[in-house]
């Protein structure tokens, strides 16, 4: 899953994606753990049938020999095989490039090529600002080399938000300007809203719709607090990636608004030398959940040089389809998510460097498949076509599924869902479940009922302030206007200790792997579940559509309920 969006998260630094992507690490090799003959016997003790093949998928993708299934490795292009192979078996129709399972996903791997030079022109002379005391550059995916000089624009938190009236460009003009502006947003937002305009990605989007030509993030004391400037300049040059345009360079969010880098509260003082409100009076309130900011020029011009270099990678998403049996509405697909990537090999835990990705997200895939057979075994066709997509490069920043939406192998307009499996805790017996999403679209009676039939009811969600549903892959469809979802296990009884351990010790960690007690039977539940969600989208006599007035559904401008209509 996901790096986390949470109260902290969202103070993060970076401004060039939609969530912060995460490190690209070239393969190691690891440690080799030794034999454990207790956890041995564990994993070869006999169980029911559907629960032993999903143990099997999970045995495969999330063993030491996947590497941690990191997109762009060999052993990610292995684990995309056995999803392959595994869509065959179950019966299903390649749904990828050139009639074969695999839709090639080029990727590029991109960093700051150079500590860059940033110079500002104040009421006096050309000033040069030091490198990771003052700036740290940002590495710009569209662009080799970067350079703009303009006027800057303090905007508070460079957000744009009528319905929460926040408007942090009011009273100013930014075209041709640079703007910069605090990370994070008000704590007064709801927590998906509040995740959503916290990142950096959607930021830059807001300034270029406004006509900025740049952006720079500011050091607050709260984002200090979070990391500081010294830790920020060391790992200036860490690669990112991204999907990979023809011309070699890389999709981005706001390519004509490049993030140019962040400013530290030391810099920032010398940028507001002579403003009409002072650095010391802004960063006071910066350090505020609810700051509330005036937006204003500032007196002087920034001029910016960086390079970024790129290295080309590739990696695959893996596609297959039944198709729809209704002559009507059978064109229509409804989409089944789940990110097969991992994280790989990274810095040592108690000498074990090899992240096996066993919850996150190798049992999201064994649902999957599972899934998948229990369609074509029902012997009954779904009237609307189902389509499985299992994804790369989620942890590198939802790019598999990005890349899916923008070059989709069926046409967009067909798409009417998608359901997204990422991460489910089964390591305790749930008595409900989360469905991040279920309460914007028409998706959500189908949810209600599909969880009542297993036997448990559905919950709030129980960690609002994460913002979940911006999180994972189902997001890139809501940003074509497709109503998604995401199911998890709920936290009721033993699932809050649960998840709470697993977030602590085991997420993003090496120990994300079968030693943990994963109990299979409740494997068996979760699949039921999402079998029973995608089976009444499909068969549904409408598809699905956004609750009228629906934030996301408005803002993506997709099939919205009529104003008036109940849920």
């Amino acid at each position: 899953m996901y790096r986390p969006f949470g109260a902290l998260a969202v103070l993060a630094l970076s401004t060039s994606a939609l969530a912060q992507t995460a490190p690209q690490t070239p393969p190691q090799t690891a440690p080799v753990a030794a034999p454990n003959a207790e956890l041995n016997a564990k994993l070869a003790a006999p169980l029911p049938a559907d629960q032993a093949a999903m143990k099997a998928h999970v045995l495969f993708l999330a063993s030491d020999a996947m590497k941690g299934r990191e997109a762009g490795s060999p052993e990610f292009d292995i684990a995309a095989q056995y999803v392959a192979a595994q869509f065959y078996a179950a019966g299903l129709r390649p749904g990828g490039d050139a009639g074969g399972y695999l839709q090639t996903v080029p990727l590029v791997s991109y960093k700051a090529a150079s500590k860059g030079d940033f110079v500002w022109t104040g009421r006096g002379a050309a000033q040069p600002l030091v490198f990771g005391e003052d700036y740290v550059p940002a590495a710009n995916g569209a662009k080799a080399e970067t350079s703009v000089s303009a006027p800057v624009v303090f905007v508070g938190y460079g957000i744009d938000a009528p319905q929460y009236g926040q408007d942090d460009y009011k009273g100013v003009d930014v075209r041709g300007k640079i703007v910069a502006y605090f990370g994070g947003s008000p704590a007064r937002f709801g927590g998906e809203e509040r995740a959503f305009f916290g990142s950096g990605g959607t930021k830059a989007a807001i300034a270029q719709a406004k006509g900025a030509v740049g952006v720079i993030t500011l050091e607050s004391p709260r984002s200090a607090k979070v990391r500081t400037f010294a830790k920020l300049a060391e790992s200036y040059a860490t690669p990112r990636m991204t999907w990979a345009n023809p011309d070699g360079t890389g999709k981005v969010d706001a390519p004509a608004a490049p993030s140019l880098g962040t400013v530290s509260m030391a810099g920032a003082a010398k940028l507001f030398a002579g403003a009409r409100t002072p650095w010391s009076k802004v960063m006071k309130q910066a350090d505020s959940d609810n700051a509330k900011f005036k937006a204003m020029p500032l007196p002087g011009t920034l001029t910016v040089a960086t390079k970024t270099s790129f290295v080309p990678a590739a990696s695959s998403n893996v596609v297959g389809m039944i198709p729809g049996s209704d002559p009507v509405v059978g064109k229509e697909v409804v989409v089944l998510s789940a990110h097969l990537d991992h994280i790989g090999i990274t810095k040592p835990v108690k000498g074990d460097a090899l992240n096996n990705g066993a919850l996150d997200n190798a049992i999201g895939i064994a649902s999957l498949i599972e899934e998948a057979k229990r369609f074509t075994a029902s012997g009954q066709s779904p009237k609307r076509t189902i389509m499985f997509l299992a994804v790369t490069g989620e942890e590198k920043g939802l790019v598999g599924s990005d890349y899916f939406t923008n070059h989709p192998t069926v046409p967009l307009s067909s798409i009417v869902a998608d359901v997204n499996l990422d991460m489910p805790i089964l390591t305790y017996k749930f008595e409900d479940m989360v469905v991040f999403g279920a309460e914007r679209s028409t998706i959500g009676p189908i949810v209600q009922k599909a969880v009542a039939a297993i036997g448990v009811g559905l919950s709030p969600d129980p960690m609002p302030e994460e913002g979940i549903f911006v999180r994972s892959d189902h997001f890139r469809f809501v940003q074509k206007g497709i109503p998604a979802v995401f199911l998890w296990p709920g936290q009721k009884g033993p699932g809050k200790a649960a998840v709470a351990y697993f977030m602590a010790n085991n997420y993003h960690k090496p120990s994300d792997d079968l030693s943990q007690p994963v109990l299979w039977d409740q494997g068996v539940r979760f699949v039921d579940a999402n079998y029973r969600i995608a089976r009444e989208i499909a068969d549904g006599a409408q598809r699905p559509v956004w609750n009228a007035g629906d934030y996301f559904g408005t803002l993506y401008k997709g099939p919205m309920a009529p104003t008036g209509t109940t849920k």
